[in-house]
Formats: structure tokens, C-alpha cells, sequence
């Protein structure tokens, strides 16, 4: 009958034993590090950096939305924004989609 079944054998309890318990974790405590340290700690970074440039938003800055439209900010409420893209014309955007803030003047070399 052991033709279509393969026999199992035990495993030795002292050998299961001997084989260190760290050891076998030690891989697994590299990748989660590895994981930190190229991915989680780089983007919480960014994150924090992105959040603060919300919160110290004014009248006057330029901005990029993730959209890309290039803009300048005329009014500002607790969660959105008041763009200018352009004469006469003005977009209200939630303020966490603003992308990058740019120097003065840049809408005018445009």
C-alpha cells in the first residue's frame, strides 16, 4: 500500500531540540529590519515632512497640487484651499493635495 503514500518518518526530539530557537528567528529579524530601514522609515519621513508643509500653507505661496496645476493661494479654510490658476479663474482643492510648495515668482516665469 505504501506505493501511492510516502512513509513518514519522526524526527528526533534531541536533534529538534539542539537546532537554537534564535537562530531559526534570526532570518526573519533581518528582513524585518531591512523592511524598516529601506521602506517604512524613509516613507514616515516623507509623511511628516509633507503634513507640516500643509500646516504652514499661507496666503500669497505657490503651490503644486498632485494633480500638477501650478497655483497661487488666495483662501484658506481649515481643509481646503482657494487656488488662482489663472485670471478670473480660481479652484478650491482639500489641502493634504498639495504636492510641492514652489518659490515666489515662478508662476510669473511660466
Amino acid at each position: 500500500m505504501s506505493f501511492f503514500i510516502a512513509e513518514a518518518m519522526a524526527a528526533d526530539p534531541a536533534a529538534a531540540a539542539q537546532s537554537g530557537g534564535l537562530a531559526s528567528f534570526l532570518p526573519l529579524i533581518i528582513l524585518f529590519a531591512v523592511f524598516y530601514f529601506l521602506l517604512i522609515r524613509p516613507q514616515s519621513k516623507r509623511a511628516k515632512e509633507h503634513k507640516n508643509m500643509v500646516a504652514a500653507l499661507a496666503k500669497g505661496d505657490e503651490v503644486v497640487t498632485n494633480g500638477g496645476i501650478l497655483g497661487s493661494i488666495t483662501e484658506m479654510d481649515d481643509n481646503y484651499v482657494t487656488l488662482k490658476i489663472a485670471e478670473g479663474v480660481d479652484i478650491k482643492i482639500q489641502r493634504a493635495s498639495v504636492s510641492t510648495l514652489v518659490p515666489k515668482g515662478t508662476i510669473k516665469s511660466s
